[in-house]
């Protein structure tokens, strides 16, 4: 299994720039987002009920 984007579910291993970090508001999940998504500025979710950009 690999790591795959917050956001469209692609797994990241597959792509070229991703980026990784912890939910701003909770700072205990892991989000990952591709570049795509990072780029087009797509919403993500966060188990802790925050939504970014």
């Amino acid at each position: 299994m690999g790591m795959k984007c917050t956001s469209c579910r692609t797994n990241i291993l597959a792509k070229d720039n991703f980026v990784k970090f912890l939910c701003p508001d909770c700072g205990k999940n892991e989000i990952v987002r591709c570049k795509n998504c990072k780029d087009l500025s797509n919403k993500y979710n966060c188990t802790c009920g925050f939504v970014g950009p």
